[in-house]
């Protein structure tokens, strides 16, 4: 006996439910149920009462070619199919027939299987084989059923309908004329559309499952590679240019977009790249719309130029001469104005630009004066006045951010960069924090505290205050253990990294390395900064502290690059100093086990330490000084204070925001090691005469030997028999400290280092009333 059955319509409620689908917006219509029963009984009746209870419609087939026919009429999204008595229709051949059709591929199959108390539990491998979805062991309790079937709804008939929407996405990839393509998070190709195949010259065949290092499409530049994918790794969108070399070896030029696609767990699990190629027909078409916008661009340019102050309209006299030469300048532009790798301040000034086209005369006056500062490479360094109006601050700028000027001369000091210091093994070093001896124990007592007296423990360790005060603070810091090294290879590290500082410096020894790491870890145990800071950049910052100066000749980068030294030759004049200090760590660190504190670091651990170590120490060049402290007052001070504010100073989110994203938390690091690095000012009295008399000692010597070997003074202020201490220290406060300490203490809340600045601030200043050229006041 045969039989189709549909539930009666007025004894269910239409039932349709809106389902979310990334950005989509789904819309699921009343589920329909196929019943595959050879005849009534009360699993089939249980089932029937659920369908009407959950308002699915259902329908009921009684053979194989019955429910075959209905499904292809309805394509029902749940077939339940009867595997309990084989005597009637074999339930897998039938699902195989089901699985066969085109409609199936998002139905969902239960098989219906008998209870067998007293048999053990059977493999459910042969019902998945045959296509079934899932197995239901015979309940005939109506509730049994109904639980099953809303289960089913919510469970694998909605993740069916999800994948059914997918075909509508495929259908827009594969007719989109951008090529596209899906990688794993391990860049394995998952999928590419036909415009990519036509573009690349590759089958589908030839790239699916193969990862894109295996695929010769595109130029191997490590340094371009590693910027795309130090983007796009931190879930960031990438765009640029890109240069690609098809199946047949030709190389195109691709306009490309990457983006990281969230998965699950939060994880990046797949980048989709859309690929624009920059072919000479579209570049043509882009010349040809450049040219005629500047043709109309120039005309009224030209009229509005005529009338400001009398300026030369360089286009209008250059045309004069040749009008070829004039249209090929145009074409010139017109390519330079179609490229789209476009910097931020490049985006900045086309605005600027647009903008001067429709504005009154006074503004396009001020915009243009805008755009000449906008087209100097020093945006973020001050401009002085005439070098008479302050000597000292205009000597310290010239020998601080400046790389000098270069002198080709036979004269050239050499520095002997490859001539470092291994550490004897007879060196009295301390096994371990219990065997430090009392007196240097005693002195590093406070050393948590701001106002610890580091020339104490300099005098108690015999000028080693590095490798005792390194002991400690790494310790508290559990840098062994983040490290998984041991105390004695930190302590070996802790010797090298020392004797490697020059003890002949009066100033860049290992005593203001010693000064600098405890400021770094005075200013890591702040509450706002400890807020921002992972595990891994309290390492780096600690670390970086240690080695910012290591064999620092005691001379600044202008000099070495005045004197072509081997190392400003080596840096390209730039950096030179910083360059080195980083390097040598590095060297030093690893070319021995017994100090290698990385050694047993994972792989990738261990890059990105490096990195921020490195980040750290040239984050201390004086040319950069202003740019790390306007972008920390712009990226941090400034959003802070506006939730302050606002009165979001309790929104907890909207802080962490702002604190804890990758590019703040790199500026926050930076600002961190450069107010450690030239916190002297911010000592307690004493210290601070202290170091400025050894600064000032450094540099008069630099000026000595400048004008023995018939170099450029950089620094002619600093001649140890004119120069006024107090003045110097005064241009140094003025121009370099009040305003990055003001800007680190409405971050990190340092009330006694500001009290301690306007107190040495104070004193600086009553010595130069009176005329005084010296550290301290003649005794009365």
């Amino acid at each position: 006996m045969e039989a189709e059955v549909e539930t009666s319509r007025s004894s269910v409620k239409a039932s349709i439910t809106d389902v979310q689908f990334g950005p989509m917006r789904l819309r699921r219509d009343q589920l329909q149920v196929l019943l595959v029963f050879a005849e009534d009984d009360d699993q089939s009746n249980g089932f029937h009462w659920a369908c009407e209870k959950a308002g699915f419609r259902c329908n009921i087939a009684r053979t194989p070619k019955s429910a075959l026919e209905s499904f292809l009429d309805k394509h029902h999204d749940i077939i339940i199919i009867d595997h309990r008595h084989s005597r009637y229709f074999d339930a897998e051949a039938l699902c195989r027939s089901i699985r066969t059709t085109k409609p199936s591929e998002n139905t969902v199959i239960v098989g219906v299987v008998q209870r067998h108390a007293d048999r053990e539990e059977s493999s459910i491998l042969p019902l998945i084989s045959a296509g079934f979805s899932r197995r239901y062991v015979e309940n005939s309790s109506r509730m049994a059923c109904y639980n099953e079937l809303i289960q089913l709804e919510f469970g694998q008939v909605q993740a069916q309908f999800k994948l059914r929407a997918c075909n509508s996405l495929f259908a827009a990839l594969e007719k989109s004329q951008e090529a596209i393509e899906i990688t794993s998070e391990d860049h394995v190709v998952q999928y590419v559309n036909p415009a990519f195949e036509t573009m690349m010259g590759y089958q589908i065949g030839e790239l699916i499952e193969k990862q894109l290092t295996e695929v010769p499409i595109n130029e191997k530049k490590a340094d371009f590679l590693e910027t795309i994918n130090s983007c796009i790794k931190i879930g960031k969108e990438w765009q640029g240019m890109y240069y690609a070399k098809k199946k047949n070896g030709d190389s195109i030029q691709q306009n490309v977009k990457i983006l990281p696609v969230i998965g699950q767990g939060g994880k990046i699990r797949h980048y989709v790249s859309i690929s624009r190629l920059c072919n000479d027909n579209n570049k043509a078409e882009k010349t040809c719309e450049c040219i005629q916008a500047e043709s109309q661009t120039d005309i009224q340019t030209c009229r509005q130029k005529d009338t400001r102050k009398g300026s030369l309209d360089v286009r209008s006299t250059t045309s004069r001469g040749s009008d070829g030469s004039s249209q090929r300048r145009r074409s010139s532009m017109a390519r330079v104005h179609s490229m789209t790798i476009e910097a931020p301040i490049t985006k900045v000034i086309n605005i600027i630009n647009a903008a001067q086209e429709s504005s009154p005369m006074p503004v396009a006056e001020a915009l243009d004066r805008a755009l000449e500062i906008l087209r100097t490479t020093e945006l973020y360094s001050p401009q002085l006045g005439t070098k008479d109006e302050d000597p000292h601050t205009s000597d310290l700028v010239g020998g601080l951010m400046t790389d000098g000027l270069r002198r080709l001369s036979g004269n050239e000091y050499i520095l002997s960069a490859k001539q470092t210091h291994q550490v004897a093994g007879s060196l009295s070093s301390p096994i371990s924090l219990n065997d430090i001896p009392p007196r240097i124990t005693e002195a590093m007592e406070n050393e948590e505290q701001w106002d610890f007296d580091i020339f104490e423990l300099e005098a108690a360790t015999h000028k080693r205050p590095l490798v005792y005060l390194g002991l400690k603070i790494f310790a508290r810091f559990g840098i062994c253990e983040f490290l998984n090294c041991s105390e004695s290879t930190l302590r070996s590290w802790l010797q090298v990294i020392e004797a490697n500082y020059h003890s002949s410096n009066s100033y860049h020894n290992s005593t203001h390395s010693a000064d600098v790491l405890h400021a770094t870890a005075y200013f890591l145990s702040k509450e706002k900064v400890k807020q921002t800071l992972d595990p891994i950049d309290e390492v780096a910052a600690l670390i970086a502290a240690t080695v910012h100066d290591v064999d620092h000749p005691g001379r600044t980068n202008s000099f070495l690059c005045n004197a072509g030294s081997e190392l400003a030759i080596l840096y390209n004049d730039t950096a030179v100093l910083e360059s080195h200090h980083a390097a040598l760590a590095f060297q030093l660190t690893t070319r021995d086990g017994k100090c290698n504190i990385f050694k047993n670091m994972e792989r990738n651990e261990y890059r990105t330490l490096r990195q921020v170590i490195i980040d750290m120490v040239l984050a201390t060049e004086m040319t950069k000084h202003f740019e790390h402290v306007n972008k920390f007052v712009n990226s941090i001070n400034k959003p802070l204070a506006a939730l302050e504010e606002n009165g979001n100073n309790g929104d907890g989110e909207s802080i962490k925001t702002v604190l804890r994203s990758p590019e703040n938390r790199i500026l926050i690091k930076r600002m961190l090691i450069k107010c450690a690095d030239i916190s002297n000012p911010c000592r307690p009295i004493e210290q601070c005469i202290e170091w400025a008399g050894r600064i000032s000692e450094e540099y008069f010597a630099q000026t000595d030997e400048e004008r023995r070997q018939g170099l450029p003074v950089v620094m002619p202020v600093f001649d140890r028999n004119t120069c006024s201490i107090p003045k110097s220290q005064l241009s140094f406060i003025d121009y370099f400290i009040i305003d990055m300490f003001d800007a680190w203490d409405a971050f990190a809340d340092l009330p006694n280092l500001m009290e301690h600045l306007n107190n040495n601030i104070k004193y600086w200043k009553g010595l130069d009333a009176r005329n005084l050229r010296v550290l301290r006041p003649p005794p009365e």
